[in-house]
């Protein structure tokens, strides 16, 4: 970059002396169109119960999920996520409660469409909560096959569809699924369900205390490194990208987020598609534990954000979502 004239002449914090001015300069702004909810539901009725390594974050029955996506709705939050904390005995090898119309993910989708129809809804396709191994696919003799897992991504996508579910997210990173997955869906007439590709999702630390939350945690004997993205790669992730793109994606999906945040710059750069960041449940136990400890002011949520969107992201699924929303209603 050239710069035109020095110092004195040049005195940039002229524009940050007020806050008026500040704002007037700003290049990013953040508002709740930028915002994603993820939602935890469980089994039983009349259940919001903790997750303790998410201090804040909490499990819900379906007949207590619309205490939440209330909240959203009326902050005007555009979107919720999905994700399920099976009980073991409906867990198995192949993950066969993924298909199942009755499972807590169709239920909640049922019920937010039914008193919220004017919310978007997300749901992943993946096995891991429902495998009693905790992988996201099909595992035999140590190993993770990915022709055959496709077929239930494809089938599980099917039924989230005809579920009304409004976006179809693949989290699972098999080769392929989302070609699949979207000639799926054109063929069964649901040719308007958009898919959200989690494109780079690495093989990350970051996602303990959310396989605690989906009960995930204690099942997953080996890590998913043979399936998931190296994290010393930056390359490989714009290979992943570009088959997801010409494979169907509409948006695509980002995994973790503050580490990668150069993965989100690139792939907006060379892309030019709607980028998603996922603020994982490590970054956000993390700062909501300092926060809690004084180690940090809670603007730094705001500002972890920020982040997200100064590198190109047009959303971010965040845990915080609903304390930023109603921050923002309240003029930050």
């Amino acid at each position: 970059m050239r710069i035109l004239g020095k110092y004195p002449n040049i005195r940039l914090r002229r524009n940050r002396k007020y806050d008026w001015t500040r704002r007037l300069v700003s290049e990013n702004n953040l508002t709740v169109n930028d915002l994603i909810l993820p939602i935890f539901v469980t089994e039983g009725k009349n259940k919001i119960e903790k997750i303790k390594s998410m201090p804040g974050i909490y499990r819900y029955s379906i007949d207590k999920i619309n205490y939440i996506v209330n909240k959203a709705s009326r902050l005007k939050i555009p979107l919720v996520a999905i994700f399920p904390n099976n009980s073991d005995k409906k867990k198995d090898t192949l993950g066969s409660e993924s298909l199942n119309e009755d499972n807590l993910v169709c239920k909640a989708i049922r019920k937010i469409k039914k008193y919220n129809p004017n919310i978007g809804v997300m749901a992943d396709v993946a096995l891991d909560p429902y495998t009693d191994h905790g992988h996201d696919g099909i595992l035999r003799n140590k190993e993770i096959l990915n022709d055959e897992t496709n077929q239930i991504l494809s089938e599980q996508a099917i039924l989230q569809a005809q579920m009304g579910c409004d976006i179809v997210a693949p989290s699972d990173m098999m080769d392929g699924r989302v070609g699949l997955i979207r000639k799926s869906l054109d063929k069964n007439n649901f040719k308007n369900v958009q898919i959200l590709s989690y494109a780079a999702k690495y093989s990350s630390y970051f996602y303990g205390p959310f396989r605690d939350a989906v009960g995930s945690k204690n099942k997953l004997k080996s890590d998913k490194k043979s399936y998931q993205m190296d994290y010393r790669n930056s390359d490989e992730a714009l290979r992943e990208v570009a088959l997801d793109v010409k494979e169907g994606a509409d948006f695509v999906m980002i995994k973790p987020g503050l580490p990668y945040l150069d993965i989100i710059k690139s792939v907006k750069e060379n892309f030019k598609i709607p980028v998603f960041a996922y603020q994982v449940s490590g970054e956000y136990s993390m700062i909501k534990n300092a926060i809690k400890k004084n180690m940090f002011h809670k603007d730094v949520i705001i500002e972890s954000i920020m982040s997200f969107k100064r590198a190109g992201a047009s959303a971010v699924v965040t845990y915080f979502a609903l304390d930023i929303a109603a921050k923002i209603k309240k003029g930050l």
